[in-house]
């Protein structure tokens, strides 16, 4: 139990981050358009609500979360959007308040899961400590797209460190979602964190290699900045081919911000 604390600390944090960011918006504000084509402000914190709802069962009523991933089998390219729509349509401060009572849930959830108990998921099961992590990443992602609606700059923090973990380890994932062989040889990131320290994955005597800006390689592995933008660069082809098809979630690969 006592692993998961500080990545749930981070989630918290990241939370109240992006509340604070839309608490004092007015109605008319919360209809505002974000990258994400189709998608308000509104459905963007809609969609975390529908998230943070479905995390929630997964760790405290396994069975009604079966039902929620017979359903998202039932329609596997449209249950994310209709999980934002159907929540975008609610007033949006009680659209606030059920997100901020269900994200104070599962974080208080996440706390008390065992050590060594895997949750549900619609991938591979996970631990608390890994659920934490991806919802911070989602949370931080979603985040972004509201806050470049608003024409806003967000600070980068050292929270950042998991996502590109994230990012790191689903590097097979990427290739495989993409109808690619993954290559067999492990690579060497290097990552410039936002307080100066360097965060580092893989040997570093390793051929193919990624350095750059940790907030950008974040950027790029939620598929929010184009790669052309960003101070990430790679040496080997391989690497330069994944840097390509980089994403840090689960499912099909994106278009893109």
């Amino acid at each position: 139990m006592a692993g998961s604390g500080p990545f749930v600390a981070d989630l918290r944090a990241e939370s109240d981050d992006l509340d604070a960011l839309v608490a004092p918006l007015d109605a008319a504000d919360w209809a505002t358009v974000t990258p994400a084509p189709g998608w308000t402000i509104a459905h963007q914190i809609g969609h975390l609500l529908w998230t943070d709802r479905v995390s929630l069962l997964s760790v405290t009523d396994e069975p009604a979360f079966n039902d929620v991933l017979a359903g998202a089998a039932a329609d596997p390219g449209g249950f994310v959007d209709a999980g934002a729509e159907e929540l975008a349509a609610i007033a949006p401060a009680e659209l606030l308040a059920d997100w901020r009572d269900t994200r104070a849930r599962l974080h208080e959830a996440l706390l008390e899961v065992a050590d060594g108990r895997k949750l549900p998921w619609f991938g591979p099961p996970m631990s608390a400590t890994s659920m934490a992590t991806a919802r911070l990443m989602e949370t931080w992602a979603h985040g972004l797209d509201v806050a470049d609606a608003l024409g806003v700059t967000r600070p980068a923090t050292a929270r950042l460190r998991s996502i590109a973990h994230i990012g790191v380890r689903a590097r097979d994932y990427a290739y495989v979602v993409n109808n690619l062989t993954p290559p067999s040889e492990q690579f060497y990131v290097e990552l410039r964190a936002p307080g100066g320290d360097i965060w580092t994955w893989g040997p570093p005597d390793a051929a193919q290699r990624v350095t750059g800006s940790a907030e950008d390689f974040c950027f790029l592995v939620t598929q929010r900045r184009a790669l052309r933008a960003l101070d990430v660069t790679a040496v080997g082809e391989d690497a330069q081919r994944w840097l390509g098809i980089a994403q840090a979630f689960a499912g099909p690969p994106g278009a893109g911000r």
